[in-house]
């Protein structure tokens, strides 16, 4: 993908656009019913008008939409200059982990009365499973770069001549 600037630009924007584009979609999940001076925060929000935050998110989820629409375009088989699908593996599990992450951070910044036990639940569940999603996305990252600079794999499943047996060696 590091050739193919717009290509690369399409994936960070991917990548950085949807947590944002989670967290300004979602709204706030403060508890209804209750005065802002009532509520309590684990983590205060931004100060950030409600609907500038929807179209901060609406703005995010275009460019997202539009990210995926030119690696898609791109991936399509039968493509002259087709990225490396490998990169998907990579790409793939940081876009999930954004979202998750742009929820996560809703659910912490939620104003409650008293304790928010969303916010310990989804730090205490959602966290490693964004820390173990970004993991998986720098393991293959690492893997598919060192695979390309290595150039293309042999064949797999004994079909060159080393997977043979010569005639002398089997034996009458």
């Amino acid at each position: 993908m590091g050739r193919h600037p717009i290509r690369t630009a399409a994936a960070v924007t991917l990548v950085v656009a949807t947590p944002v584009a989670t967290w300004g979609l979602m709204g706030r999940q403060d508890a209804t019913g209750f005065e802002p001076a009532e509520l309590d925060y684990l983590v205060r929000p931004f100060a950030v008008p409600e609907e500038a935050e929807t179209a901060i998110g609406a703005v995010a989820a275009a460019l997202a939409a539009g990210a995926a629409l030119v690696l898609g375009r791109a991936s399509r088989p039968g493509q002259p200059d087709r990225p490396d699908g490998r990169w998907w593996a990579v790409t793939g599990p940081l876009v999930a982990a954004g979202a998750l992450t742009g929820a996560i951070w809703r659910t912490v910044t939620a104003g409650v009365v008293g304790a928010n036990v969303g916010a310990g639940l989804a730090i205490m569940f959602g966290g490693p499973v964004v820390a173990g999603l970004v993991l998986w996305s720098l393991v293959r990252g690492l893997r598919s770069a060192r695979a390309r600079r290595r150039g293309p794999r042999p064949p797999r499943g004994g079909t060159g001549a080393a997977g043979r047996r010569s005639a002398a060696g089997q034996g009458t």
